[in-house]
């Protein structure tokens, strides 16, 4: 098991990523922020859902969903579409044109990792896509789930009661 130093190394490793991510932002279309790249992948990896189940695949409030969605709609990108069972329900819909938005996003991120990583060996990519797959899969569904608290082991359990002690001034 790895030592104390070596995880803080790797949370400050870890917090560097975000420089990452800021540069593959800017190379996004205008028209097109990082939240509608999530929309549509996740669209395309797991097909048409009702919005409650985006939200869910997107960690985020379903407000912070439905302003992504309506953005992504008004540019052509997904659509909503009448759910066949419940007629008052909408199911989200990538279209060709969100595909092809998405193709683009996934060809301006993948030249952009092929210049910066220019210098590493076919191998030392191969290591990172393993590593950083097996740190997902370390962390499992990190979707948010309402009412459980995640608390260090060695916290005590404190049961709340809005009951009073019957020996409160003893």
């Amino acid at each position: 098991m790895a030592g104390q130093a070596q995880y803080e190394e790797l949370v400050r490793q870890l917090s560097a990523v975000g420089a990452v991510r800021r540069d593959l932002a800017r190379i996004m279309p205008p028209d097109c922020p990082a939240g509608s790249g999530a929309v549509l992948t996740i669209l395309d990896v797991h097909g048409d859902m009702h919005m409650s189940k985006l939200a869910e695949h997107l960690a985020v409030d379903l407000s912070v969903t439905s302003r992504q969605v309506a953005h992504l709609v008004a540019r052509g990108w997904i659509e909503r579409l009448p759910d066949p069972v419940d007629k008052r329900s909408r199911i989200l819909h990538l279209t060709p044109a969100g595909l092809d938005r998405l193709d683009d996003l996934f060809r301006r991120t993948t030249q952009l990792l092929a210049e910066r990583l220019s210098d590493w060996s076919d191998d030392e990519v191969g290591q990172l896509i393993h590593l950083m797959s097996r740190l997902r899969e370390s962390f499992g569904d990190c979707r948010p789930h309402p009412g459980r608290v995640h608390a260090p082991a060695d916290t005590p359990v404190i049961e709340e009661t809005t009951r009073t002690p019957a020996n409160a001034h003893t």
